[in-house]
């Protein structure tokens, strides 16, 4: 036998140690052999000392599976001496203290079979909180809907994995704080990061057909489902903190991230476009031409425009710079690299902007265009100094798909009437509200590109200009020579325009001259920051415009949001469940199909792939208007839409639920509601 696996007899035992590489195939090789070497000589009590193994990861779990069932096999059995805190918490998450005898001080504690026990009962049996605790703690949640658990933690009485430690006792399921070592990297092989960070899980260890899984719900039988259908494998969930998968989850799967998997995927049809390098830096580019960063700082770009990214973040930290791209609104991680490519992928991109690469206290924006895929596509790039180096944002604007007719913006029948009811009308303000990212500039763009026409006169002011429009008059705003929103608007009002764009009304000069603006024979269109349609009255007369003056100028306001669609490549139709039904308000026989997706690699593994906008539109009729002039508050507002049941974004939503466009938990994530 070599060296490394050192044999002896205790008694009528034969003792095997294995040495520090007991996780190496060499030493798990010599380990088997060790084992059949017993069973050939009938030695069927073994103690294998694991003193010198620091920790045990899954092809070691599985050579000592296999020794136990060798030996109980024909009578014998396998017990483990000297384990570890590390290794004792990992025996026992996999389940192998329950047929396997720890010999040593501190062997695991008993098991108490507390499934099916009261949580209540279980938290006080353990000292963790009162009676009196418990039974408020019921109350509340009679009140709020909360789970008792969730109720004594928010109050305080209760600490996070004190609760879970007790909710795996009484689901019966192990119970782990993460921490390195407890977690291997080869079982991390069966489930991708994007699959992990969907459902909120990481694999742990992988003992042939078993995978141990962390997990925030042991019974979320649609998760556990899935994993075993994508692992091939059973799963035994173990209880885990949400928060400790989110800390781990990105440093267990940096092994995966390779920089070169992203360069193999470039294309070689990528050319700059109006790139004038200064001088004194053409050696530095020159430098960067001599190594990778020019085809990794390409490749990240082509692969954000292929995949429809709107943004680009290249953040550093501690260890490593991550690349994540935002798609439909949300963002995955693309890769990730040494902190040591950060600072040339920086500068590569600071040449390519024309911008000072010496300049790293300061932040810097400018702009990029690259043509690729036969297509011109502007980057916006922001610098900001961090902690650990620059971070930089590239805002995508592809000429190609910025432009989108009115006809395609996704609006209802009814909506799309009534919206060019309002453009068609000679003077008055039109409103576009919704948070940042959610379309405005858009619909804006397509209200234009629909009123083009040569006997009118278009002109826009914009902060930046996104995208150009022939035959339109575009202005861009430059607050360093103090040409802003309201001295722009001011000076476009003297070159008899006939239609307005005002890219955002951010203050109150801006809102004023945009009302007198369409007092005075012209249609204005423009954007404001509010919740929803009916808010932008309130927010316009916080502003500084008079009620009086807002109901006169005031013809429409369209509210919107941006809601991901289903992926149709993972499409799936169920049976809507009956609760739903009822809070959407359909009318059925309860057999309503709606659809979901499951997730692939063509949608980062969300179920989503593209956006569609839903839709609430207010008209400023007579009555409306005279409910302006009275300076009304928001509820008078809300009262007003519910009384006269105008649709809202909510409705809109929940037809495009039923349309089998989305879903309504998307729905409920983007209008802020309980899904």
């Amino acid at each position: 036998m070599p060296a490394e696996l050192l044999r002896d007899r205790i008694g009528t035992t034969m003792r095997l140690a294995p040495g520090p590489s007991f996780n190496e195939a060499p030493a798990l090789a010599e380990f088997r052999e060790g084992i059949e070497q017993c069973l050939v000589s009938k030695d069927l009590w073994v103690a294998v000392d694991l003193d010198l193994v620091s920790h045990l990861g899954s092809a070691a779990l599985e050579a000592l599976v296999d020794a136990h069932h060798a030996l109980a096999a024909r009578g014998g059995s396998l017990s483990l001496l000297n384990v570890n805190a590390l290794n004792s918490d990992i025996l026992q998450l996999c389940g192998i203290d329950e047929y396997v005898e720890f010999i040593s001080a501190a062997p695991p504690p008993p098991r108490t079979n507390h499934a099916g026990a009261r949580l209540g009962d279980l938290l006080v049996e353990q000292g963790l909180v009162s009676e009196d605790q418990v039974a408020e703690a019921i109350r509340l949640q009679s009140e709020t809907g909360k789970k008792m658990g969730r109720v004594l933690v928010e109050r305080g009485w209760l600490g996070e994995h004190d609760l879970l430690r007790v909710l795996a006792l009484q689901l019966d399921v192990p119970y782990a704080r993460l921490r390195p070592g407890l977690y291997d990297a080869a079982a991390l092989e069966v489930l991708d990061r994007a699959a992990c960070q969907r459902l909120m899980v990481l694999p742990l260890f992988k003992i042939h057909d078993t995978l141990i899984l962390a997990t925030m719900d042991p019974q979320a039988v649609p998760v556990i489902d899935e994993v075993e259908e994508r692992a091939r494998c059973h799963v035994r969930p173990v209880l885990v903190a949400t928060s400790d998968i989110r800390e781990v989850l990105s440093d267990a799967f940096d092994s995966g991230m390779m920089v070169n998997d992203l360069l193999g995927r470039m294309d070689e049809d990528f050319e700059l476009v109006e790139n004038e390098v200064p001088d004194n830096l053409a050696v530095i580019d020159e430098m960067a031409g001599g190594s990778p960063v020019i085809n990794l700082v390409n490749a990240i770009i082509q692969r954000a425009i292929r995949d429809g990214a709107s943004d680009v973040h290249i953040e550093p930290s501690r260890k490593r710079s991550r690349v994540r791209f935002r798609i439909d609104g949300m963002l995955y991680e693309g890769m990730a690299s040494p902190m040591d490519v950060h600072a040339a992928v920086v500068s590569r991109l600071k040449v390519m902007a024309n911008l000072d690469i010496t300049e790293r206290r300061l932040p810097q924006d400018g702009r990029i265009q690259v043509s690729t895929g036969g297509r011109v596509v502007d980057l916006r790039f922001s610098s900001l100094p961090g902690i650990f180096g620059e971070k930089v944002v590239l805002r995508v604007l592809d000429r190609a798909a910025g432009i989108v007719d009115l006809e395609r913006l996704g609006m209802s029948a009814d909506n799309l009437g009534l919206f060019k009811s309002l453009l068609a009308r000679s003077h008055g303000l039109i409103l576009a509200t919704g948070p940042t990212g959610s379309g405005k500039t858009t619909t804006l763009y397509a209200a234009v590109d629909h009123l083009n026409a040569s006997e009118k006169s278009l002109v826009t002011i914009e902060d930046p200009v996104e995208y150009q429009l022939d035959a339109v008059n575009q202005n861009q705003v430059n607050e360093g020579t103090e040409l802003g929103f309201a001295r722009l608007l001011r000076h476009v009002l003297r070159q008899d325009p006939d239609i307005i764009m005002v890219g955002e009304i951010r203050d109150r000069e801006t809102a004023q001259i945009a009302v007198q603006a369409a007092l005075t024979g012209h249609l204005v269109l423009s954007t404001l920051h509010t919740n929803d349609a009916i808010g932008a009255i309130t927010r316009m007369v916080d502003m500084g415009v008079e009620p009086y003056l807002l109901s006169s100028a005031l013809i429409g306001v369209v509210g919107q949001r941006l809601v991901r669609t289903i992926c149709e490549n993972c499409r799936t139709t169920f049976i809507a469940p009956p609760d739903l039904v009822a809070r959407c308000g359909w009318e059925s026989d309860g057999r309503i199909r709606i659809a979901r997706g499951r997730g692939c690699g063509q949608c980062y593994d969300s179920g989503y792939k593209g956006r569609v906008a839903i839709h609430e539109i207010i008209e400023a009729t007579a009555e409306l208007q005279a409910l302006t002039v009275s300076n009304p508050s928001r509820d008078e507002l809300s009262a007003f839409v519910v009384d006269h049941e105008l649709p809202t974004l909510f409705h809109d939503g929940v037809r495009r639920v039923r349309d089998g466009q989305t879903t309504f938990e998307e729905v409920g994530r983007v209008l802020g509601v309980g899904a």
